[in-house]
């Protein structure tokens, strides 16, 4: 026998659905991933800790400080490649799982074709260079999940019955994940009043299913951000280096999660959730540069990057599967097996404007012996902004603006010379974004390298070790105004190497 509950539906999600989803915790946690910066580069760059605001001559400038560019004095290209790994530990009940992931790229290709004028040319323009960089300013490459061997506090039901309470029955298939559980008859509407009369189009729902269940989930995400740079950096007298560019990103991300629920002594045996959300992006970008010499052994640096302006577009759609023990339904006069249901294929688009970025820096040359260089960054997350026609960020602003902050960035590195041998470490600190939390997310990367240079050819090495905390939500149960929901930790170690060969021309 079929129920009502058990057919096809067409209309599309609504914003609420979305927004508050299982699928779709809320597009402010885009606006985060997205918009958060690190400073990448070559090989050289890397091993420096990123630093490189006020150190011109590299060809990491096309992309963070074009103003560098004008130290150049001939031209070049070089490309890098990168392998590693991102390792994610998760604590979920005091039990411990950890998956690895393996990641290999070309993060950055560039050339730079510079135009300098002769020793003996007059006049305060001393050439300029123009510079093409595609770089990966990004990456999301990883795997984490978690199992329990223990009962969980609550289950995902508790969600699904909260958000469904005042949501006309003939309306709720239209709500998402929560939709699909009404379908499923995770949860089912209270047809009859206390005095036994009936409901006509209820608002509140039960659930028959008790007890708590183990839980575990796998989350699965691929993709990169890349940046298109082109740009160019002029020399005036050898002490003042201006430069300009504009960057154009392209995002592609794809998220899968596996949820799981299992129970015991009840009518319901496993409960599975699978959802798809993939997200292409392009934005631009403006870039702004100055680098100033008052002496031969000092660079200072200052530079403004815009926000990048995105346009996004995604898909997601999600499936329900529920195991029942045979369980007879009364009210629907139906006997429960295997239920399942399926969302049509969502898609919608949304804008996104990123934090702005001014960041300073300065660095100290020891005559031929080598250099200290060191960067800060400013940048109000809570600045970032999403509109879209497809439903209503209002909500996602007002959460961007009260859990971001303002954060700055620390980067130090030092490089030490001898002969054609090139050796360097570095240090870097990225400010936790979120404001009025315990919970620290704030990034501390360490680095180091080494290189050769010869007259028309050079090769670097770095290798980067960073390390950061996250907290990850599967589903959210508000108690007493608090959410008990499960709230899993992460500690996320990426060791990445870096090979960046470089030709003069």
């Amino acid at each position: 026998m079929i129920s009502s509950k058990k057919f096809l539906f067409f209309a599309f999600f609504t914003s609420f659905a979305l927004g508050t989803s299982f699928a779709q915790i809320g597009y402010y946690e885009d606006a985060l991933r997205f918009g958060q910066f690190r400073s990448t580069g070559s090989a050289r760059i890397n091993g420096l800790g990123g630093a490189q605001m006020s150190l011109g001559g590299d060809i990491s400038n096309i992309h963070t400080n074009p103003a560098g560019l004008g130290f150049f004095r001939r031209s070049e290209f070089s490309f890098t490649s990168a392998f590693g790994t991102w390792i994610s530990e998760t604590n979920y009940l005091s039990q411990i799982q950890e998956d690895r992931t393996g990641n290999f790229a070309i993060p950055n290709l560039s050339v730079v074709i510079s135009n300098p004028k002769g020793p003996l040319s007059t006049g305060a323009f001393r050439g300029g260079t123009f510079g093409i960089s595609f770089n990966r300013t990004n990456h999301f490459n990883n795997q984490f999940g978690y199992f329990s061997d223990f009962e969980g506090e609550t289950s995902i039901i508790d969600h699904f019955l909260q958000q469904a309470s005042g949501i006309p029955e003939n309306q709720i298939e239209n709500f998402g994940l929560t939709g699909l559980a009404y379908q499923t008859f995770l949860i089912n509407p209270i047809t009859e009043d206390e005095a036994g009369n009936p409901i006509n189009n209820p608002t509140e729902y039960f659930s028959f299913v008790g007890g708590f269940p183990f839980q575990d989930e796998t989350v699965i995400r691929e993709g990169r951000t890349r940046q298109t740079s082109f740009s160019y950096g002029a020399n005036f007298h050898n002490k003042f280096f201006i430069g300009a560019g504009l960057g154009l990103s392209f995002i592609n991300f794809l998220q899968e999660k596996f949820y799981t629920e299992e129970f015991f002594d009840e009518p319901l045996l496993n409960s599975r959730i699978d959802e798809f959300l993939r997200i292409n992006g392009f934005g631009a970008n403006l870039n702004f540069g100055l680098i100033y010499k008052p002496i031969d052994q000092i660079n200072l640096g200052f530079n403004f990057q815009s926000p990048t302006w995105y346009n996004f577009s995604e898909d997601y759609e999600a499936r329900m599967v529920n195991d029942y023990d045979n369980f007879f339904f009364e009210p629907e006069n139906i006997t429960l097996g295997r239920e399942e249901a399926l969302t049509p294929l969502i898609i919608s688009s949304y804008n996104l404007n990123t934090p702005l970025r001014l960041s300073g820096g300065a660095t100290i040359f020891l005559g031929k012996n080598g250099f200290i260089t060191a960067d800060i960054d400013y940048l109000d997350y809570s600045a970032m902004r999403i509109s879209s026609r497809d439903f209503n960020a209002s909500a996602d602003n007002q959460t961007i603006n009260s859990l971001y902050g303002t954060t700055l960035n620390y980067r130090a590195g030092a490089e030490f010379r001898f002969d054609i041998w090139r050796i360097r470490g570095g240090y870097a600190y990225y400010g936790d974004p979120f404001v009025n939390s315990n919970f620290d997310r704030s990034t501390q990367q360490f680095s180091g390298g080494f290189g050769a240079r010869l007259q028309k050819f050079y090769v670097d090495f770095a290798l980067i070790a960073s390390q950061f905390d996250q907290l990850y939500n599967s589903y959210e149960f508000i108690d007493n105004g608090q959410n008990i929901g499960p709230i899993i930790e992460i500690r996320n170690t990426r060791t990445t190497g870096f090979l960046t060969f470089g030709f003069n021309f």
